[in-house]
């Protein structure tokens, strides 16, 4: 699907320079992985964020924030970079959830994930029996029908697994019946790593899911726009229609 040059897409397109311009900046403050403590128990399931390919916890800083000020216990899984199989990574995360939920007192854990980061979390919550520790999904900018951008970077074995026709996407396009957790799928006409755009949404039969589109905001602004950000911690609040109010519309498909 081709994007209009309008206005829309011209301003998107600024934002998604002036975002990456910050990530870069900030990019090496999340390289390591961050340190964990003990916390007091909490009242709400705590939240954990997953980043997307060749990125790291350095793209969450002002979700992180926002999430935290509500008083949610938010941490960050950095997966390594060197990852080959998104497989392995959600078994990575299966462990660091159990361990999560150990540490604060909690049965059940909610999730975010960016891009790839939301296939990861997918994928422990359909295939590893993550459902039963996952009470939602977020998923921002994610290709859960496989993107065919960039296709000279298919000599990555992760971009394969992010194609259409990929032995991961076949795992979870296949039955999930009883999956007891609760996903929010936000995407964008203007995400332009999304081909087609409408493979940011998830269409399952045997899911819960609430597909959220967003205007006027591009990839890598997802994680980082306000109304994204509340439209968030809308979702995290509990059942309830999510919407992205502010500057730039939005519509529940």
């Amino acid at each position: 699907m081709s994007i209009p040059l309008s206005g829309a897409a011209l301003r998107a397109g600024a934002l998604e320079v002036m975002v990456l311009g910050g990530h870069l900046l900030l990019y090496p403050t999340g390289v390591c992985q961050e340190k964990v403590t003990a916390r007091p128990p909490a009242t709400r399931p705590p939240v954990l964020l997953l980043h997307g390919f060749t990125d790291n916890r350095s793209v969450f800083v002002l979700l992180r924030r926002a999430l935290g000020a509500g008083g949610r216990h938010v941490e960050a899984y950095n997966y390594s970079p060197f990852t080959l199989d998104l497989r392995v990574t959600a078994r990575g995360l299966a462990r660091r959830v159990e361990e999560l939920c150990e540490r604060t007192g909690q049965d059940r854990v909610d999730l975010v994930g960016h891009s790839l980061g939301g296939l990861v979390g997918r994928y422990y919550v359909q295939r590893l029996g993550g459902d039963a520790r996952v009470r939602t999904l977020v998923t921002l900018g994610t290709p859960h029908s496989g993107t065919r951008v960039a296709p000279f970077m298919d000599a990555h074995p992760l971009v394969r697994q992010m194609r259409p026709d990929s032995e991961v996407l076949a795992e979870l396009a296949a039955p999930a019946p009883g999956c007891a957790t609760r996903c929010v799928a936000f995407w964008s006409e203007f995400d332009t790593l999304m081909t087609p755009v409408g493979t940011a949404r998830i269409e399952h039969p045997d899911l819960c899911v609430e597909n959220v589109q967003v205007t006027g905001i591009g990839h890598l602004a997802l994680p980082a726009h306000p109304a994204v950000i509340a439209a968030v911690r809308r979702a995290l609040d509990g059942p309830g229609p999510v919407a992205v109010t502010g500057p730039e519309a939005a519509s529940v498909a």
